[in-house]
């Protein structure tokens, strides 16, 4: 089996495609998968810093803006929120459009938001007009979904922990590499100067959308399959994850977004104080989702995944201590570290999904390619379920540290409920997919090659 490549509907489409095929993953389908993600990568990446520019304008907004930290972290939440839903459009435009096509469009949709956020970044602009321009920059949400959809349908179940982590890292890298170009802006300009950071990201965005039209391809096997979206959605396994990947990635965006601020309102951090600490985490978690992925690969999914949970809440318990004492090298210390665990989580879920229905058509009776074909259907259509989900969990963390500090003008309470969410976690982790009653035969998530059947 060869892939070939055929242009149609305008477009570079690969007419037929099987990364199960081991002759066929090493003589074309290897060298093709690394291109598309490379450049899936960058504009991910792109999308990522798009869609958490308001964590660092919120930096830049001094007492003439007139908006008080509440106000701040809803115009945050805003845009998480409008990521979190665009998230399922967005999965479903790969199979309709093509994966390279719908790359070049979500990348120049980015253009909106820079460009709006450009013209009405200034003191004397309504607050609504910040919610409205906030909102937009949930586009870049989007582009986490399709371009995990995608790149799930490139790579071969062996590779995907590698493979998805490895995409999605390089996208999530977005949130420090905007918030350190707000650094710079701020330690060089000033906070008084929030649109140069903007006009950077400009050709950035056109320079993404030209490379994937000119490097990547389309599959055009991928097809949009609304019965596979329907089986997703009646799937439990679906929503399980689902709130799995709100512990992982909801905490992973929704501290990005709300780190700076936090510093700003808890322990009074100037702007440049505040950015100067801000990117550490989101690039800690940034680099470790990879790793996630490949030691998901390595000793299953399911285990890292509920040994990071266990990590996040033992983290957590040092960040409510360090708030109450008022220590800010403790607080830090235990806000960078939920940053890395939350990011090798992220790896680890996302390693899981096709696992497991991949897992699943083996019970069914399925086997080799059919097999993969139906772990590939059916994990495609509920990531981006996942991911929207997921994302929420962004929002749930802003909304919840916008409760704590206008009640009492501390982060403390909003970290103790997040503790308690992680305590649930670790449980439905530990019953779904680690226990193991004699009766109940469902897949172990975590084994790479070859997904195995085991008693949970």
């Amino acid at each position: 089996m060869t892939g070939t490549t055929a242009p149609r509907k305008g477009g570079r489409w690969i007419e037929r495609w099987e990364p199960e095929d081991e002759t066929f993953w090493k003589e074309t389908g290897e060298r093709v998968a690394r291109r598309n993600l490379l450049y899936s990568v960058l504009s991910e990446h792109i999308g990522f810093s798009i869609w958490s520019l308001w964590s660092v304008m919120v930096l830049f907004m001094g007492p003439q803006y007139g908006i008080d930290p509440a106000g701040k972290f809803f115009l945050i939440g805003t845009a998480t929120l409008v990521g979190a839903l665009v998230r399922v459009p967005y999965t479903f435009a790969v199979a309709r459009f093509g994966g390279r096509n719908w790359t070049v469009v979500s990348a120049l949709l980015l253009l909106a938001p820079t460009v709006a956020a450009l013209v009405v970044m200034e003191p004397g602009t309504s607050y609504g007009t910040f919610l409205a321009v906030a909102a937009l920059t949930g586009v870049g949400g989007g582009n986490f979904a399709s371009s995990m959809t995608n790149i799930n349908a490139f790579f071969p179940l062996r590779k995907k922990g590698w493979a998805l982590g490895l995409n999605a890292g390089g996208g999530n890298i977005g949130v420090p590499v905007v918030q350190l170009a707000a650094l710079l802006v701020i330690a060089t300009a000033g906070a008084g100067h929030p649109r140069l950071l903007l006009v950077v990201y400009i050709p950035l965005i056109v320079a993404a959308a030209a490379l994937a039209a000119l490097r990547m391809d389309n599959l055009a096997p991928v097809r949009n399959d609304t019965g596979a979206v329907r089986e997703a959605v009646r799937e439990p396994h679906t929503w399980i994850m689902a709130f799995l990947y709100i512990g992982t990635f909801g905490s992973f965006i929704g501290y990005s977004f709300a780190f700076g601020l936090v510093l700003q309102t808890q322990f009074g951090r100037t702007p440049l104080q505040a950015a100067s600490l801000t990117f550490i985490g989101p690039l800690l978690g940034s680099l470790i989702r990879p790793v996630g992925g490949a030691l998901a690969d390595r000793f299953g999914g399911a285990r890292i995944t509920l040994a990071t949970f266990v990590a996040m809440a033992a983290a957590t318990g040092v960040v409510i201590l360090a708030s109450v004492r008022e220590s800010l090298p403790v607080f830090l210390v235990g806000f960078v570290a939920l940053f890395a665990l939350s990011g090798l989580g992220n790896g680890s879920t996302y390693k899981m999904i096709p696992g497991i229905f991949q897992a699943q058509a083996l019970a069914r009776g399925m086997s080799g390619e059919d097999a993969a074909a139906y772990g590939r259907r059916l994990s495609g259509a509920a990531m981006g379920l996942i991911g929207a989900v997921g994302a929420l969990g962004g929002l749930g963390i802003n909304l919840v540290f916008r409760g704590a500090f206008q009640s009492s003008g501390s982060g403390t309470a909003a970290f103790v409920t997040f503790l308690g969410f992680y305590a649930v976690c670790c449980t439905v982790m530990w019953a779904v997919y680690l226990r193991r009653p004699a009766a109940v035969a469902v897949p172990d998530a975590g084994v790479a090659a070859k997904p195995q059947l085991t008693s949970v």
